[in-house]
């Protein structure tokens, strides 16, 4: 990708990947060319394998969900203040905006209501719909042909 005025993320363009069909030149098709890149190389596995390792996989599998679930281990304010301490304050904000340099600013009180949401989360085990997405951006990997889609490193912010 290409960066071509500082800190406008509009202006962020990626060079024409070749794919099977052709030249991928608009953002939607070179999109299409990195999604369907990433989908071949994820494919569940068809082709079975050795009998004893499926047998092994089976019943590690089996024992597992007969097991009872063991409650989740909460977390505690102190464990969310040393979470928030450990933060790059060079790092860019989520899509809150909030700047990471805030974080370590918050006082103890906001510390122990983040703390109490997630412990909800864990006890309820229910997580937040916006927790599950995430942009997904593609980094060319050094030395490679950025005109093909195997050439990136998808990564999510």
């Amino acid at each position: 990708m290409e960066n071509d005025r500082a800190g406008d993320e509009s202006s962020y363009s990626i060079s024409h990947q070749v794919t099977i069909g052709g030249i991928a030149l608009s953002d939607s098709e070179i999109a299409e060319a990195l999604a369907n890149n990433l989908e071949s190389q994820f494919q569940p596995v068809t082709v079975p394998s050795v009998p004893a390792v499926i047998e092994t996989v089976d019943v590690a599998l089996e024992s597992y969900f007969l097991s009872p679930a063991s409650e989740p281990h909460l977390t505690t304010p102190d464990e969310v203040h040393e979470a928030i301490r450990g933060l790059k304050v060079s790092k860019a904000p989520g899509p809150n905006g909030l700047p990471n340099r805030a974080l370590k600013h918050l006082p103890k009180r906001a510390v122990s209501l983040l703390a109490r949401i997630f412990k909800a989360v864990l006890r309820t085990h229910h997580i937040p719909p916006t927790w599950k997405h995430a942009r997904v951006i593609s980094i060319l990997k050094p030395g490679k042909d950025p005109a093909q889609p195997s050439s990136y490193r998808p990564i999510s912010l």
